[in-house]
């Protein structure tokens, strides 16, 4: 049971995988919405804060320390940087926003912008840049479409979609390459992502599978054989069952009252019919993994394991709602990017089952299992009380931040990063 900690725990790695932002290199991130036309915004490291404005903040400099510098940077921006489509240019129009993101090189301070004006989205989208590239010849700008729906992007880090330089400082990127199908698989692929590193998710899976293949004693029909001799190990009240049949029934029941569950609150958060503090949210569906392991050694709702999955399975809905708005989804063909992101929920969760159950099935009479399904109900209680301080009060207790640097180096060796 041992050896099960580190994996698990490198899960907790997984969300970590993103795009490699590197020094002397600029950002523009691209927003393509049907409706509401194209947003954006140029990311630009702190390297360049000091190099070219003089900024005495050093390489991790907070938004408040360069907010009094913006309206110098922002006016910068606009004299090296052009947005155009055919013989219309766009007007770039700051939001005022800044925002930031941390590296050990140099932190990235961003600003925010709309393009003007809107009214019909274009074939394609001209840029030039040539920002910090006079002052530095070497310095590069990648242009990323972070989101376009149709052309199946939903929160895209890693395709590049033109690297510009001083030597090639303009092209032009095609917003024409579009279809339903690729926004809907785009959903999927999210849906299936967003339940592999979903931890709590995974965890509260995995606390309601783990009896899946063993009944508590008193069930007679299911823990006994045809003439009631008895089927293994007893150990902490379990015996295995005997055929697949109900070990299958048990997983499907679950699993449909779970998928029933999250797709009712899902579609409700979407269509914002249902709204509900995240806080709130995120604490009960921590909650939900220690209540479902418990259920596990302590009997809840004895022979209604189901009533676990349905009614926390509506917080878990809550919960992938959430993952809609940090994706930046604003309503946009909502029934296709609901259904995509919710077969691909389904998926995940399959492929995740998938490869639990069998194991299970195939050590069920061993007399270890009794024992490994209780211990794991106990490790599963305390990291959902772990979870549960942190957010129902708003804690960050040290010890994800030591696991995270412990492991880090283990899940890069390995390919996880």
């Amino acid at each position: 049971m041992k050896k099960l900690l580190p994996l698990l725990t490198i899960f907790l790695l997984l969300p970590l995988i993103g795009f490699s932002h590197q020094p002397k290199q600029s950002l523009i991130y691209l927003r393509i919405y049907e409706e509401t036309g194209i947003e954006g915004r140029f990311e630009v490291n702190a390297n360049e804060l000091v190099n070219v404005f003089g900024l005495v903040y050093g390489l991790n400099p907070t938004i408040d320390e360069v907010r009094p510098h913006q309206d110098r940077i922002q006016a910068y921006l606009l004299r090296h940087a052009k947005f155009s489509s055919g013989p219309e240019a766009f007007t770039i129009v700051f939001t005022g926003e800044i925002s930031k993101l941390d590296t050990d090189f140099g932190d990235f301070i961003n600003f925010h912008f709309r393009l003007e004006p809107f009214t019909d989205l274009p074939d394609e989208l001209t840029i030039a840049y040539t920002g910090f590239m006079e002052e530095d010849p070497s310095h590069r700008c990648l242009i990323v479409m972070e989101y376009n729906w149709k052309a199946g992007l939903i929160n895209n880090e890693s395709l590049v979609a033109l690297d510009l330089s001083k030597d090639r400082s303009m092209g032009t990127i095609s917003l024409t390459e579009t279809s339903l199908w690729k926004g809907f698989m785009a959903m999927v692929r999210q849906g299936m992502w967003h339940i592999w590193i979903g931890m709590d998710h995974i965890l509260f899976l995995l606390a309601l599978i783990l009896p899946s293949v063993v009944r508590r004693k008193r069930d007679r029909v299911a823990a006994t054989g045809p003439r009631g001799a008895k089927l293994g190990g007893d150990l902490l009240g379990w015996v295995p069952v005997e055929k697949f049949r109900p070990a299958f029934m048990y997983i499907l029941k679950i699993v449909t009252f779970f998928t029933l569950a999250h797709t009712i609150t899902l579609s409700l958060a979407a269509l914002n019919i249902i709204d509900l503090p995240s806080r709130l949210v995120e604490s009960i569906i921590a909650f939900s993994v220690g209540l479902a392991a418990l259920h596990n050694i302590t009997p809840i709702f004895r022979g209604r394991d189901w009533i676990i999955a349905f009614v926390f399975g509506l917080f878990h809905g809550f919960g992938f709602a959430s993952v809609l708005g940090e994706l930046g989804f604003k309503g946009e063909y909502l029934s296709l990017s609901l259904v995509g992101f919710n077969v691909g929920v389904e998926i995940g969760q399959i492929v995740i089952i998938a490869l639990i159950f069998p194991i299970l099935y195939l050590i069920r009479n061993r007399k270890l299992y009794p024992k490994l399904l209780v211990g794991l109900s106990v490790l599963l209680i305390l990291v959902s009380t772990y979870w549960f301080i942190e957010r129902a009060f708003d804690v960050d207790l040290p010890l994800d931040e030591a696991v995270n640097r412990l492991l880090y180096p283990i899940a890069r060796f390995i390919g996880l990063l």
